[in-house]
């Protein structure tokens, strides 16, 4: 086990970024098409194919999915993601013609200091196609991706990602972490998320032994719509689209784990699933309750490990993040 989305069978994640734009894409790349769900739950999304992924749809199964920064600029990476895929030949049929189905989720990133001179084209199509060039079973999490300019209310955001198995499922996430809130009780170096880690994955430092008296005051970055958590759950059971999108909706409880507030009216949170159809479900509604009670675990832990390892951007060496305050 990498403790990464890829240890669900069938996905590969890459990373594109430009440290000098502040931003970035990451693309998750399906071996095989697969059934997906959203559940979209903050008041300020930006999102495209999400309409598609409603159990009523025609479409059953997606090739990828583009997870990016640049606010409704980085919804070109989808458009870069099906490029490298239509060269592959990849996509859903429609007679000669493929169609690489590609849904996508951006964050607020356009206000952190990089350079966002771009001219005319934006550069988050570019960006897609790297990123989907890219993808391996092994990526980097932290200050890259979709999570390279993105900070908290408190601490500087990032990527994260995080897996579990759980009898014969194996479940994963991964995560940009974005959020108007944050990561981290109070001013300390106790993450909410602390009762679901595993091992010393970000740090090991459990709960607070005696909670800050202003632990359940928010803290939030601003009054401005530049924010919004965007992730991504898969597994490797077979699930209808009904099962993943109701498996989304659990999940999404792993962001109330993990950021604290959240789903505001500044947040776009939304929370993708795919299921790589590997395991059948013995006991459907037994292994759907399983399956989304670890789901909303591991993104927890994936939205703590986002945080836990970014690292300052070059221009902006100063801004506040986890090993810059805590070590």
């Amino acid at each position: 086990m990498r403790n990464l989305i890829t240890d669900v069978a069938g996905l590969r994640v890459g990373n594109a970024e430009d440290l000098s734009l502040g931003s970035g894409v990451t693309a998750i790349i399906f071996d095989e098409p697969a059934v997906a769900g959203v559940d979209v739950r903050g008041g300020a999304p930006g999102t495209r194919e999400t309409d598609l992924l409603a159990p009523e749809r025609t479409v059953e199964r997606i090739d990828a999915l583009a997870l990016a920064g640049g606010s409704a600029f980085g919804l070109d990476a989808a458009a870069g993601v099906m490029a490298h895929l239509a060269a592959a030949g990849r996509g859903f049929a429609v007679g000669a013609v493929r169609v690489p189905i590609v849904p996508a989720a951006i964050l607020f990133d356009l206000t952190n200091g990089g350079d966002k001179n771009w001219g005319r084209y934006p550069p988050y199509r570019e960006l897609g196609f790297a990123a989907a060039g890219a993808a391996a079973l092994d990526f980097a999490t932290g200050s890259v991706g979709a999570g390279t300019g993105a900070p908290t209310a408190t601490l500087k955001g990032g990527l994260g990602s995080a897996s579990a198995r759980i009898g014969a499922f194996t479940v994963g996430a991964i995560v940009a972490v974005n959020a108007l809130g944050s990561a981290t009780i109070g001013d300390t170096a106790h993450f909410w998320a602390a009762p679901f880690e595993v091992g010393s994955e970000f740090g090991g430092r459990g709960l607070p032994a005696r909670m800050p008296a202003d632990a359940l005051h928010p803290r939030v970055k601003s009054g401005r719509p530049e924010n919004t958590t965007i992730a991504l759950v898969a597994t490797d059971a077979v699930l209808s689209k009904a099962q993943a999108r109701h498996l989304a909706v659990m999940a999404q409880d792993g962001l109330a784990r993990a950021l604290y507030p959240v789903h505001t009216p500044l947040d776009g949170d939304t929370v993708f699933t795919a299921a790589t159809g590997r395991q059948a479900l013995a006991e459907p509604i037994a292994d759907m309750i399983a399956l989304g009670s670890i789901a909303a675990n591991v993104l927890a832990r994936a939205c703590a490990r986002a945080v836990h390892d970014a690292r300052p951007l070059p221009f902006a060496p100063d801004e506040a993040s986890w090993y810059g305050r805590f070590g």
